[in-house]
């Protein structure tokens, strides 16, 4: 599990900066797969190609039957799979942290009664807390970041199928070419054990790729009732073009 920590405690930072939903596919994440993958299948599968079984001693049948069969071992697809999956992720974290680091920078100007011709901007991201609101750049980065994470759990759950051409664990693997002098049959150990674990993470990629797009609705959906609520809640137009005082003088100027 050692590691995986450093995965880990940067997915767990964040957390702070998701959604509920988010929050939830962080857990799927963390509890289901990259535990159960350093847990248990590593114990599992083992040395695979020792461990299968052929009718022929004949020297590098073994191994040309494991290599047709399998192309990349399991356990090793799916720490594949968590890597790339997590990668969005990781860049939208690297785009929050910047933008408290500017934001932050920002804060000290203000106290400091520095700025740009005099003028004073506030932060619009985040508050004194590191907490930031989804807004902006960040809304279409945070759905961006989904949007990819979607694409790349699809493309690992059809790419498993076209790699492997099975989803349940065969007890036997029929080889008929060379190195081979004949037809040959390589039994594969614990198959049963092997298929619950394949069915497992194909049903956590599948929850993985549910939550992603139910949070991107559920974003969709926030942000529109929020604009709804602003919306009802503003002056009209014709109000806004009415005179407003200035803070700094008792002129009155229009925003129209």
């Amino acid at each position: 599990m050692g590691e995986w920590s450093f995965l880990s405690a940067l997915l767990d930072k964040v957390q702070s900066h998701s959604t509920v939903v988010g929050k939830v596919w962080m857990s799927v994440l963390f509890l289901f797969r990259i535990f159960i993958l350093a847990a248990g299948v590593d114990k599992i599968w083992g040395d695979e190609q020792a461990n299968m079984n052929c009718n022929t001693k004949s020297p590098g049948c073994r191994n040309a039957c494991y290599d047709r069969s399998f192309p990349m071992s399991h356990s090793r697809f799916w720490v594949l799979q968590i890597l790339l999956v997590s990668t969005p992720t990781l860049i939208y974290l690297g785009h929050v942290l910047l933008v408290i680091r500017r934001e932050n920078k920002l804060r000290r100007r203000v106290e400091q009664k520095l700025g740009k011709n005099g003028l004073i901007k506030a932060p619009k991201y985040s508050d004194e807390r590191g907490k930031v609101q989804l807004k902006g750049v960040l809304l279409v980065s945070y759905i961006m970041q989904l949007f990819f994470k979607i694409l790349l759990e699809v493309a690992f759950i059809v790419g498993q199928y076209f790699l492997y051409g099975f989803i349940f664990m065969p007890t036997k693997i029929s080889f008929p070419d060379y190195p081979c002098p004949a037809p040959v049959d390589c039994f594969i150990s614990r198959p049963t054990e092997k298929t619950i674990f394949i069915v497992f993470m194909l049903a956590m990629s599948v929850l993985s790729v549910i939550l992603s797009i139910v949070e991107m609705f559920h974003l969709m959906v926030s942000k529109m009732q929020e604009r709804k609520r602003r919306s009802s809640g503003s002056f009209s137009p014709e109000t806004d073009c009415l005179n407003k005082t200035n803070h700094n003088s008792s002129e009155r100027v229009t925003l129209c």
